[in-house]
Parts: C-alpha cells; structure tokens; sequence
C-alpha cells in the first residue's frame, strides 16, 4: 500500500504523531517516498497533546535523512492537530508552496490520466475500481484502459458515493465498466475507442509474460549493467535480526561505498525483523537487493519475490554479506544458487517396513517429485524436516520422477514421522536468472 502510493503521489504528506515519534512504518513510508523519488512533508500530528515532544521527533526525522528546514534541511516539518485543526492551513499553504516550486501542475483539456488507487468486485455491478484522475477530464462514456483491464465507463461516483458525469484532474473517483480488476498502483488512461484499447491490453500482457522470463536483478547482473553505463547505483534493502547487527552492517556498506569511485551503494530501508512482501515491492519498484542477516523469508515472500523478479540473498556472516557486496562491485561474485519448488504432493497413508523405516503413499497434486532432489515435510503450514529422498517408487518399481496426479511411495533419509495430511515439497537449487 505504501509502496503504491508513493508510486501514485505528486507529494507525500508523512504523519508522524507528536508523542510517540518516528516508528517503524514511519521509515517504511519514507523509504517508499525517496524510492519513487517524491518531495516529502512531515505533517507532526498531535501537538496538542501534553506529552508532545516536537524536538525529539525532529531529531528522529533527522536520523532518518528527513533534515527539518529550520535545521538548514530540506523537508518542512508542520506542527498540526487534527483534533483542533491547528496547523492545518499552514500545512495547506506548504503543501502549494511545494507544487509551486517543483512545478506540479495538471491540464484539464489535456490527455486523461491516472492512477488506481483501489478495486473490488460487487455481486450487482461488477468490477468497480477507484481511480484518480491525474491529468486532463475524465468523462461517463470513456473507454478507459487500466493496466491489463479495460472498459467504457457506464457510471461514475464521487467520494460521497454520488453520481457524476465527470472528474477533473486531483478527483478521486469510482468507476462502473471495467471487465475485469485492475491492480492498485496500475496507471489509466483513455483512449479514443475499444479496438485501441483490447490492442494496448493485449500488448501489455504480452510484455508481462517476456518481463516474467527475462533475467532478473542479481547482484552479478546490476554490476553487468554497471559495466555497460547503464547504471551506477547498487541499490540496496537491508534486514537484520538486532539493530546491533544492522548498525555495523550500514557503517560497513557505507564505508564500503566511499572505497567504489564509479558506483554508489545506496541502502533504501534497513529494519529489523524477518523479510516482508512489503519489502518485496520496495525492491521490485525499486530494482534493490535484498540483503538479510540472520532473518528468514518465508515460502509466500520468495514466491512474491520470484514473481517480482526481486533477489533475496540471506546470510548468517556479517563479513559474508560485505564480501559478496564488494565482489559484486569488482564483478567477481559467484552465479547465485537459490531453490525452486517443483512440485508439492499430499501424505495419504504411511507404511512401516521397519522398525526405523517408515514410507508415506502419497498423490502428486502439482509439479513433479525427482527423486534426485530435496524435499521438505511441511504440516500445519509449519516445516518441520528438509532432507533426501532416500526412495521413489510407484507401484513397487523405483522410478525418478513423478507427475502431477500420480501415487508413488517415498522414503526420505531420516525422516519417519509421516502423518496423512502432511505435504511435501520438493524443491532443487538452480543458479539465479539461468
């Protein structure tokens, strides 16, 4: 959400609370809003508060790159209440002062454009999605096109769920017509009939699947690119498990970064905790690496990351991570390895052959199972072993592989406490973007 709508903003307003001061989805949002390159004001909420510091927030603002300009920075801190509405024509004011100085400007004779700040699917009407016009005026009978959807508009709302014919630019609307859900953050536009607009969808779909396939931004790739000029910056996200591990880190890669005349390391967000999708979507809209120490990233945030085309590289060395981001720098980094499931099968009964041998039948319900790869037993949603297959037969014959539909015995080197229900995973490891 936050990554959408900085992506989607002329300005970002950060409301940061008076009394409890800079918090962790306080550095998120502002990573987001320096990712999508967008100018920043900090709107210091509850200052009516008793126990309102304004001083400590400003520091805390300053720690995280957003100097306040009555320090001699660049980001304008305004004092406001929205309880007492106090500062809030101030925070107008800067908020012009802002779109004046950087230009900001919309026609509303001009091309129509946009972007989605939302969809959903109602049982009577349809796909209905909200839009905000960005650019020009959008009308009831446009045909518009919003990533891979398109449609005419049959009816349009305002925010107070009343019926318009049209929306000038800065106007967020709900619109009626669209075939089918656009993703928010997708830009729109209108186009002047339905033939041009199924063509724009059919060649965005088409880019989609070659993006899809195309070689992803690993460490080795950025710095190709960085050897050919296309780039030089080395963009990266950083997740530790303490702030003692992730302080040293940042120092070290800073200090790395002064030592590279040619290239910048630009750290983007650096947080503690486990590898989120929200950091999958900073560095998707960001083309970062991420980088972790003694963290995990769970199967739903490596798939999402595979989708995005993101590279997750996690460590449990501190000199191992500065190692790889300096051999990076000098190209000298090894290809990256990392796992790719290939197929999943269900636990329908268990066999003991032995006192210390116990064998699982089992149903391929996607991919295929290779009995020259890793598996791991996955139950209630929780792994509980990664190992080798120690046999694979189907139909008391040993056989390598197995496919989607098929039943087969496995055996997996130590490992005997199957139950029915229980899912396994198999997985091999395949060098990164090969």
């Amino acid at each position: 959400m936050r990554a959408r709508g900085a992506q989607g903003a002329d300005i970002v307003v950060l409301v940061v609370a008076a009394d409890d001061g800079v918090q962790p989805q306080t550095r998120e949002a502002a990573n987001h809003a320096k990712a999508a390159k967008v100018p920043i004001i900090v709107a210091l909420n509850k200052i009516d508060k008793s126990d309102a510091n304004p001083d400590r927030v400003k520091r805390q603002l300053a720690e995280i790159g957003l100097q306040p300009d009555e320090w001699e920075g660049d980001t304008f801190v305004v004092p406001v209440s929205a309880k007492t509405k106090q500062g809030l024509d101030d925070l107008l004011e800067t908020i012009l002062l802002v779109a004046d100085s950087m230009l900001i400007k919309a026609n509303p004779k001009g091309k129509c454009i946009g972007t989605v700040v939302e969809a959903r699917l109602e049982k009577t009407t349809g796909p209905m999605a909200t839009l905000l016009v960005q650019n020009g005026t959008l009308k009831v009978g446009d045909v518009v096109v919003a990533g891979e959807s398109w449609g005419k508009i049959k009816a349009m709302f305002d925010q107070r769920n009343k019926r318009i014919k049209e929306a000038p630019p800065s106007t967020p609307v709900v619109i009626m017509g669209l075939d089918q859900l656009p993703e928010a953050g997708d830009l729109f536009q209108v186009v002047s009939n339905e033939k041009e607009a199924r063509q724009i969808v059919a060649e965005r779909i088409a880019q989609r699947e070659a993006k899809r396939s195309a070689k992803r931004a690993t460490l080795e790739e950025l710095f190709a690119r960085f050897k050919s000029g296309e780039t030089k910056e080395l963009r990266l996200i950083l997740k530790a498990d303490v702030y003692g591990s992730l302080e040293p880190i940042v120092n070290s890669l800073e200090e790395l970064g002064k030592k590279e005349k040619d290239m910048v390391i630009n750290v983007l967000h650096a947080e503690t905790g486990n590898v989120t999708e929200s950091d999958v979507m900073l560095a998707a809209a960001s083309e970062a690496i991420i980088l972790g120490f003694n963290v995990e990233a769970d199967q739903d945030v490596r798939h999402l990351a595979e989708n995005e085309g993101v590279s997750i590289r996690i460590y449990n060395i501190i000199y191992r991570l500065l190692e790889d981001v300096e051999k990076a720098l000098k190209g000298l980094l090894e290809p990256e390895m990392v796992e790719k499931v290939i197929g999943k099968a269900e636990v329908l009964a268990t066999f003991k052959i032995s006192k210390s041998n116990v064998v699982a039948g089992c149903r391929v319900i996607e991919g295929e199972i290779r009995r020259n790869a890793s598996v791991r037993v996955i139950r209630n949603d929780q792994v509980i072993h990664t190992g080798e297959v120690a046999s694979l037969k189907r139909e008391k014959d040993d056989v390598r592989e197995v496919r989607a539909g098929m039943e087969f015995g496995i055996a997996i080197k130590n490992f005997n406490d199957f139950k029915i229900g229980d899912v396994i995973e198999c997985f091999v490891m395949e060098q990164f973007g090969g």
